[in-house]
């Protein structure tokens, strides 16, 4: 009898003879298999063994830990690879589960297991950590309401998770499996979280990928653990008929074993195992009692070919009684996972029901090993999306059979969503929202509903998002606006260099669903236009210094004193038409005057004189071609109400009357305080009609630092005409955020209409004042 239906964990039967697909990787050497004891292989041969390199490695690590169910680790990793070689599974994925456990006590395992065994073990120890981060953490999550949601998104976790790697996927059933089994042994009670997620999402999985072997155990160890009054009165009551069972099973298999060789059909008919779980389900689901179950006396025929399957099914119904209603062909119609067989069920010579499935030994092989039956993990590292490359026949069929998985997974999810209650009607709402389609190495991407190949392209990287010029859907060349479904391979065509186009961004033409993609051809463009007006504006300052002779100056310095940050947010402003090339020249050229001596001042005041020609716009009264400067500190304009101050050596300065120097001054040296006017309006109004004289004016604005801050000021005081020579840019922290101080200094030709556009400064956003210094 098997040792689950007497509430025993199944411990496994010796490891099967790996898949074709599979013994192609993978060949042991002789003495040295993955069940062989350490010390009975070579040390040159444990070196090439991966499972027993894996396990020396580990070993150290994983001595003496326990796992946060309680077992011991390095037990676990055992079990795990113990029941990955039952499946089939290549010896590098069996030495991956020792790898895998050891990483979680090591200080940078993706770092030293990529040292030690290479980048595909330390990626499949990366991700393997991080699914199992996520599914403790939505174990552990209390709210009940939110159960299904959960379970949804540790579905789509899981599942983006396989589309880099396969392997994780079924390290996660194994491990699953291995722990339902440590608490069986030990009699410990199991959690219920984790029972529940074990048979709501572990086994379901199992179920899609087709391992048979895996789904039946974690299903039977999980009802044990959830309603373990039923499946003990069950276990109970088949152990109870056990003997006479398994005599009449014997019988009928010796009958069809005998019957078939006589029609000249070569099969093998066995017995098969007793899955608790599902003759539970079926009593339940059809109200049976255990005698009527037909499963408690199925047999399996196992032939050679397709045709042997038809001509034994023949046989079959010849010599027994066909019970209407129960033929199945699931070769003709494969079910989701890939699972083909004849099923029916008939009357015996007793007249008793019993179930038979016939099979392919390849169809046999696929239902027991599932994918780990037809899969295979080359590691090429060069080429693909996710390193995995698809080149060559072998490599095809590798890619067409990861494929063929994805589906099946993300159509379980698709179920699973379209299962739930209404309640849960936007986790179904954001499903549809999204597609899932592969790359040419049968990577998943996923994206939004309606996705074009351009969007396909962003979503796999940016560059070959700028670069994409064409794309194949399934083989077969479509337009770039075509809408992406799920399941579909895609295959973009790329120029070495390049750009995307602005038709992309017309949304009428369909070229972009995801906003990401179209941000990202906007910030191409951006990037473009923002290199073209900072060329104009480099072409723009250099001509002018070549005019001026001042081609030595170095760019930055130019930049840093007419107050940018460098030379690029000059050119940028400059190229804009926002910042005056006089504002340039006017640092080039400055105007110089010579300083009259103390005795040539001293005799000008003493002559006296009428009001002659004014210099710089100021009339000293009495004194007539007298030299003035206007001061710096308080740079009067008109009409301000000024005074002059006689200098030692540099004429008169001009200062504005309420200037806090000129007072202090005054008070220290009256008697160098002279009268001083503005001249008349018409001044400077000569034959050259060049207009009235320009006087330097400082301005400050106070504002909440923010980007652009400066090219908005800049640009209110160019539509005002208003010529600035000098920039100051300081920021501050205060407890009411980072403030922005900027000086401005400006030429105007009346001080009075600085007050309009300092009110126009104050609109500015952010602004808080605008004041003349």
């Amino acid at each position: 009898m098997n040792r689950s239906l007497a509430g025993e964990p199944w411990a496994g039967n010796a490891a099967q003879e790996a898949a074709p697909i599979v013994a192609l990787l993978d060949v042991d050497l002789p003495g040295c298999g993955a069940d062989a004891a350490p010390d009975a292989c070579p040390a040159p041969a444990r070196e090439a063994n991966p499972v027993l390199r894996a396990r020396a490695f580990a070993e150290p690590l994983l001595s003496a830990q326990l796992l946060d169910t309680g077992e011991e680790a390095l037990a676990h990793a055992d079990g795990v690879a113990a029941i990955l070689a039952g499946i089939g599974a290549a010896p590098s994925m069996q030495a991956a589960a020792y790898l895998v456990y050891a990483g979680d006590f090591l200080a940078k395992p993706e770092e030293v297991v990529a040292k030690a065994f290479g980048e595909s073990y330390a990626s499949l120890v990366t991700h393997t950590r991080r699914l199992v981060q996520i599914q403790r953490a939505a174990r552990e999550a209390k709210v009940e309401a939110q159960q299904r949601g959960e379970q949804t998104e540790r579905v789509r976790k899981m599942l983006l998770a396989f589309s880099r790697d396969l392997r994780v996927v079924l390290l996660r059933l194994a491990s699953r499996l291995q722990t339902l089994r440590y608490f069986a042994q030990s009699k410990q009670p199991c959690p219920g979280t984790l029972a529940t997620e074990s048979q709501q999402v572990f086994a379901p999985l199992a179920n899609r990928l087709g391992i048979w072997q895996i789904k039946w155990e974690i299903e039977d160890l999980s009802f044990r653990f959830l309603q373990p009054e039923a499946y003990k009165d069950l276990a109970k009551a088949l152990l109870e008929t056990r003997v006479r069972r398994e005599q009449a099973v014997e019988d009928a298999r010796q009958a069809l074993q005998q019957g078939l060789a006589a029609q000249g059909i070569q099969a093998q008919v066995q017995g098969r195992p007793k899955h608790l779980y599902s003759i539970f389900k079926k009593m339940q689901g059809k109200g049976l009692d255990l005698s009527r179950v037909f499963d408690l006396r199925a047999l399996r025929i196992v032939v050679p070919d397709l045709t042997s399957c038809y001509a034994a099914l023949s046989w079959l119904h010849e010599a027994y009684t066909p019970v209407a209603g129960e033929f199945d062909d699931y070769i003709a119609r494969p079910k989701p996972n890939g699972y083909q067989s004849l099923h029916t069920v008939v009357l015996g010579a007793d007249g008793r029901a019993m179930e038979v499935q016939i099979r392919t030994q390849a169809m046999h092989e696929h239902a027991e090993h599932g994918v780990a039956a037809h899969w295979a993990y080359k590691e090429a590292g060069t080429k693909g999306y996710a390193g995995v490359s698809a080149a060559g026949d072998f490599e095809e069929q590798v890619a067409q059979a990861r494929k063929a998985v994805l589906r099946q997974l993300l159509a379980w999810e698709r179920d699973l969503v379209e299962g739930q209650s209404q309640g849960q009607a936007a986790d179904a709402a954001l499903f549809d929202e999204r597609i899932y389609v592969f790359t040419p190495q049968a990577s998943i991407v996923e994206l939004s509903a309606g996705a074009t190949p351009v969007d396909f392209a962003y979503a796999v990287h940016t560059d070959l998002g700028h670069r994409c010029r064409g794309a194949k859907v399934d083989g077969v060349m479509v337009q770039l606006n075509t809408p992406l479904q799920s399941g579909q391979t895609v295959e973009i065509t790329a120029a070495k260099e390049g750009g995307p186009s602005l038709d992309w961004l017309n949304t009428e033409a369909g070229y972009l669903r995801s906003q990401r993609s179209r941000a990202k051809v906007r910030a191409w463009f951006n990037v473009l236009a923002q290199a073209q007006t900072i060329a104009r504006g480099r072409e723009a300052v250099e001509k002018l210094l070549q005019r001026e002779g001042k081609t030595v100056i170095k760019l930055e310095d130019l930049a840093g004193r007419l107050g940018f940050k460098n030379a690029d947010a000059l050119f940028e402003v400059v190229g804009k038409d926002e910042y005056s090339l006089r504002n340039i020249e006017l640092l080039l050229r400055p105007t110089v005057q010579e300083p009259l001596s103390d005795e040539a001042l001293a005799q000008r005041v003493s002559k006296g004189g009428g009001s002659g020609a004014p210099r710089g716009g100021v009339l000293v009264v009495g004194v007539d071609s007298l030299l003035t400067n206007l001061a710096r500190c308080c740079r009067p304009a008109p009409p301000d109400a000024i005074g002059g101050y006689v200098t030692r050596g540099k004429g008169v300065a001009i200062h504005r009357i309420d200037c806090i120097n000129f007072r202090q001054m005054a008070q220290r040296a009256a008697e160098r305080v002279i009268d001083v006017t503005w001249g008349g309006a018409d001044y400077g109004s000569g034959p050259a009609g060049k207009g009235a004289p320009l006087y330097p004016v400082d301005v400050i604005v106070e504002s909440s630092d923010r980007q652009g801050l400066l090219r908005d000021v800049l640009e209110v005081l160019a539509k005002e005409k208003m010529n600035v020579t000098a920039v100051n840019t300081q920021s501050l922290k205060q407890s009411k955020g980072e403030t922005a101080w900027m000086n401005f200094t400006v030429e105007v030709a009346d001080s009075g209409r600085l007050a309009q556009v300092l009110r126009s400064v104050s609109q500015v956003a952010g602004v808080r004042s605008a004041r003349r210094k």
